[in-house]
Formats: structure tokens, sequence, C-alpha cells
């Protein structure tokens, strides 16, 4: 699935939709480069998950764990930026079964941790036209890998 976001809004309204389908044991792997948007995903994705606190990027504690106020499945939120192996992933120690797992940086990182994520990439488009308030949309691949993910439905 491709979308074009036009705004920072528009991509938290995205997370929202995202957040909808999530249940306890899903993983979704986010790329692109800095500041393309993955964490105003998350942002909209916690949200609408109603989790306690600001979502921030986790870039210096690389790991953090949003509760919800309804006690449902949590939200980890993961920055693998300074990671250098799946392993230091691992040493993370993070219940994936239990917690709605987001990867910013993922690429690379989630070899053998599990057989169904949602892998969302956004990328700036080349040539791309900023509006007035200097937004430039961007492009966001949506992949669902594995059973869980075969029919994934946003609209």
């Amino acid at each position: 699935m491709k979308l074009l976001v036009e705004t920072p809004d528009d991509m938290a309204e995205l997370g929202a939709r995202l957040a909808r389908q999530l249940r306890g044991g899903d993983l979704v792997a986010l790329n692109g480069e800095l500041g393309a948007g993955k964490t105003t995903l998350t942002r909209g994705l916690g949200a609408e998950l109603g989790v306690r606190g600001a979502v921030t990027s986790p870039t210096f504690v690389l790991a953090r764990t949003h509760q919800r106020l309804d006690g449902g499945a949590p939200l980890v939120h993961v920055d693998a930026y300074r990671l250098s192996s799946p392993a230091e992933l691992d040493d993370l120690d993070i219940d994936y079964r239990a917690s709605i797992v987001v990867v910013e940086w993922a690429a690379g990182m989630l070899d053998g941790v599990t057989d169904d994520w949602l892998e969302i990439g956004i990328e700036r488009p080349v040539g791309g036209v900023a509006t007035e308030d200097g937004v430039e949309a961007r492009e966001v691949t949506i992949v669902g890998h594995g059973e869980r993910w075969r029919e994934l439905k946003l609209f």
C-alpha cells in the first residue's frame, strides 16, 4: 500500500488509523530519514491508543513503555538508531507478546523477532514541493509481513 501524506497532522492521523488495527503482540517497523515523520506517526498511534504521557522520540533512552489508560497492551516505542545489531535490540528485554511495539530505524534489526510485522517506510519525494509553511508531503509505503497482516485495511 502506498500513500501520499501531505502534513504532519495527516501523518498523526495515519498513526491513529493504524492504532485501530493493532493489538498486543503486534510489531511495527518504521524506516525513514531523520525528520521523515516516524515519531509523528507514533505520536498519533499513541494518542489513539490512549497512552499516558507524551510520545516523544526515545533516542537517548532507546525505548519507552507507555501504559494505556484503558489497561490495554502498552505501547513500547523503540529508537534503534544507536543499536548496531538485532542482539542489542534483544538486550532491551521487550515483552513483544504482551505489547504493541513500534521500532524506529528498524531496518536489519528485527531478524528472528517475529514472523508477523508491519513495515512502514516514509520518504520525502525527490523534488517535492513545500507548502507555504515549509511542509513537504511524504510518500508512505506500508507492507504487511506474515499471516497477521495479510488483509490490512486502513480506510
